[in-house]
């Protein structure tokens, strides 16, 4: 048997991204690998690429890694509003500026995807990891869209897709294996906002996956927030009577 870690959408919550760890290093997990987004909208992003990159942890290219590696232009998005625009727009500006250039190298270099393969008692399972879409970064694959799912599997020819960018979690049994979001670990969409991450059994028997979600300490990081150069916005989206679930 082989039990495998997926993070993904850490977004500079070093709090979150600790107590993730701490439960995955109490459980007999053997690998660990993350989907990318480690910057953006918490005042942590060195530490956390640091803390990545130190566990050797795999890391795919997530938007955010790749705006701040290579220091592209923020495009306001027509879903947000004005405000929420200029908020989103100051958050980036502020990790531009703040994560060291070492640290945007190790982003420049990360892969788009990965691909890996597991044989357990002569049965083989493959998986492909990608951030949001196996085409594009800028794409969501939603729980809803089986269709999607199954004509990505059998394009790709693996037996299970992950993938994270939308920040809400899933495991999609579809006819051609299963499609599935660990979440997010450091800004969830989720009602709860708790820090979520995938666990993958492979056995052979068959694989069985598993979404975790934990308490952290969301004052610690609103504090944080509203001490650093990070508009409040991001703060206040820790407040579990607030209406904000998008920042992107």
């Amino acid at each position: 048997m082989m039990k495998i870690a997926i993070l993904s959408d850490i977004h500079g919550n070093l709090p979150a991204l600790q107590v993730v760890l701490a439960d995955i290093y109490s459980r007999d997990i053997q690998q660990i690998y993350c989907l990318g987004d480690l910057t953006d909208f918490a005042p942590w992003d060195n530490e956390v690429i640091a803390l990545i990159r130190n566990l050797n942890i795999p890391c795919v290219l997530g938007n955010h890694d790749e705006r701040i590696g290579f220091d592209q232009e923020v495009i306001p998005l027509k879903k947000h509003n004005d405000a929420e625009n200029a908020a989103r727009i100051a958050a980036i500006e502020v990790s531009k500026a703040e994560t060291s250039p070492a640290h945007k190298q190790y982003l420049r270099q990360l892969p788009f995807s990965m691909r890996l393969e597991y044989a357990i008692a002569g049965r083989k399972y493959k998986l492909l990891l990608v951030h949001a879409h196996p085409d594009s970064n800028e794409k969501y694959i939603y729980a809803e869209d089986t269709t999607e799912m199954e004509a990505l599997l059998a394009r790709e020819q693996v037996d299970v897709l992950f993938s994270g960018h939308t920040h809400l979690s899933y495991c999609k049994a579809v006819s051609q294996g299963w499609a599935i979001n660990p979440g997010s670990v450091g800004r969830s969409k989720e009602a709860h906002r708790k820090a979520s991450y995938a666990i993958l059994e492979i056995t052979a028997q068959g694989l069985r996956p598993e979404i975790v979600q934990l308490e952290f300490d969301r004052k610690k990081v609103m504090a944080a927030i509203r001490k650093s150069a990070i508009p409040d916005f991001y703060a206040d989206f820790w407040d579990l009577h607030s209406d904000i679930l998008d920042g992107k």
